[in-house]
This record gives structure tokens, C-alpha cells and sequence, in this order.
């Protein structure tokens, strides 16, 4: 995964000028043509099935399907305008947002890299298994596409239901388990195109934040092994015994040399010494004039 990683961030260093600015604006347009062609059209969805990816029909000479697939958003009734509408616009100010933090090169090769994988799983499934499948539109590689939005400002809030503000990082998790309920859905129903593309999507995401979600994990790892560290439990425990300590005999630092404390030098500075074994306290005075307890 790293390497992948590595090798994606190469590329578009080495290419500047790759991609396709606006991406997601021609991604929108695309699915209104295709919403009003079956919205106006006598057969509704059946209007534009000739959009949709189909492996069989491919090879028949029907290469446009490679591409018009992407278009083909689902919905195609007169009562869908308003969900459309939403969808749209919420996937296309995550994929602009995405385009200005990463520039055009990096999220248009995610987008791509996410529709190709889509196409190779479509294609192994379906020769694998012998069927005819056909594959409309790229929601979960806009579901991917929120994952990445999500990892990259998990604090931003939406409006759920127009008016209840909630973390993107919320939704994100409610996305991840959309993906397995999908995937062991479609599993069980004998659908395994759909119960291998979520994972598909996935591994996109993987491959573009691995290097931050290892580093993450990496960070946790070493966090949780210091909290429970011997050395740190025990300055813990040191630190409780010193402030009961304070609160029995009504001063917080005494200095080990002097014996001054701050309840009745409020303007001395005290400091710990790091050298010293255990938890002593010195006065500004003796903090660098003092034999260090070994005991």
C-alpha cells in the first residue's frame, strides 16, 4: 500500500499538468442529461439502459458504455428532481473541496483509479460467474470520494434534514457501515458485483491515505505504550501522592535543600529534577546546586 501511495503521490509531482480541472462539474451535467433524457422519454430508466456498463455489450462493439456509465445516476422520475438535486450538489462540493486541497492531477486520478477498478471488478465478476451484469452509475466511488473528504476535515458540519448540524467525521462512520451492510447484503442475495464494489471502493481509499491512516495507528500504538509504561505510571502515582501531600500540609513545592516552600516564598520558582531518582523538588536557588538522590 505504501508504495502505491508513494508512486501516486510521484506521478502527479511528475505531472502537474494531468487531470481534468472542474471534473466533477462535467460529472453533474452528465447526470442531468441522463435524469431529463429518461425523465422526458416514454420509457423512463429503460431509455437510457443503453448508458449502462454491460461486459457483453462492450465486446459487441459498444465501447461508449466504458464512460456513460459514470452518468447514469439512478434516478429517473419527475418526483427524484429534489433528491437529485441533493445528491448533486453534496458530491460536488465534496469533489471541488477535494480538487482545491489536493489539486486537479491527485483527485482526478482518484476518481479515475476508483471508475477503472470498478470496471476490472465488473469485468473478472462477470466471466468469473458467467452472467450479464449491468453496472449504472459510481456511487460508491462517491462514497469513497466522502471517506476521503471525511479523513481530510472530519470536523466540517453539514445540515442533516436542513437544519441538525453534524460532523462529517459522524457520517463517516454511518458511511462505513452503509459499505459492509451493503457488501454481506448483496453477498447473501447471490449479487456478488455488489458485495465485492464496496470493498473495491475501499481499497481506493486505502491506497491514497495509507501513509496517514498508518501513521494514525502508529501514533495510537505509541501513546497507549507510554501511558502504560511503568515510568509513566509511576510519575502518575507520584504526582497524586505529592498533591495529597500539599492538601495534608498546606504548601505544594518544598525545596529538598533549603526547605523553603511556596506557601511562604509565593515568588520562588521550584523545578523538578529530571536526574534525581524518584520525585524531588528544588528552589530556583539549588534546582543546578544539589547532590542528586540516587535512592
Amino acid at each position: 500500500m505504501k508504495k502505491l501511495s508513494d508512486a501516486v503521490e510521484r506521478f502527479c509531482a511528475a505531472h502537474p499538468r494531468f487531470g481534468i480541472p472542474n471534473l466533477m462539474r462535467y460529472i453533474v451535467i452528465g447526470n442531468v442529461i441522463t435524469y431529463f433524457l429518461a425523465v422526458f422519454s416514454s420509457g423512463g430508466f429503460s431509455a437510457i439502459r443503453f448508458l449502462g456498463f454491460n461486459w457483453d455489450k462492450v465486446c459487441s462493439g459498444e465501447l461508449w458504455r466504458l464512460v456513460t456509465f459514470i452518468f447514469v445516476s439512478g434516478y429517473a422520475s419527475g418526483l427524484d428532481v429534489i433528491f437529485l438535486a441533493l445528491f448533486l450538489y453534496f458530491y460536488y462540493w465534496i469533489g471541488s473541496t477535494l480538487e482545491r486541497e489536493w489539486g486537479t492531477p491527485k483527485f482526478t486520478l482518484y476518481y479515475l483509479s476508483g471508475v477503472i477498478l470498478t470496471l476490472i471488478t465488473a469485468i473478472i465478476v462477470s466471466a468469473a460467474s458467467g452472467q450479464s451484469f449491468y453496472l449504472f452509475g459510481t456511487d460508491y466511488v462517491n462514497l469513497s470520494m466522502f471517506f476521503a473528504f471525511a479523513a481530510l476535515f472530519p470536523d466540517a458540519q453539514v445540515l442533516l434534514m436542513f437544519f441538525i448540524p453534524v460532523k462529517i467525521k459522524w457520517l463517516a462512520w454511518f458511511d462505513g457501515a452503509f459499505f459492509a451492510l451493503s457488501s454481506v447484503r448483496s453477498l447473501l442475495s447471490g449479487d456478488f458485483l455488489g458485495a465485492v464494489l464496496p470493498i473495491i471502493a475501499l481499497a481506493n481509499f486505502f491506497v491514497f491515505f495509507w501513509p496517514d491512516l498508518s501513521n494514525s495507528v502508529s501514533y495510537r500504538v505509541r501513546r497507549a505504550r507510554h501511558q502504560n509504561s511503568h515510568q509513566t505510571i509511576q510519575f502518575k502515582s507520584a504526582v497524586k501522592q505529592e498533591a495529597q501531600k500539599a492538601r495534608e500540609q498546606g504548601y505544594r513545592h518544598k525545596c529538598c535543600v533549603c526547605g523553603r516552600t511556596d506557601a511562604e516564598y509565593p515568588d520562588l520558582q521550584f523545578r523538578y529534577c529530571s536526574k534525581c531518582a524518584g520525585y524531588h523538588c528544588f528552589c530556583e536557588d539549588h534546582i543546578f546546586n544539589h547532590v542528586h538522590f540516587t535512592e
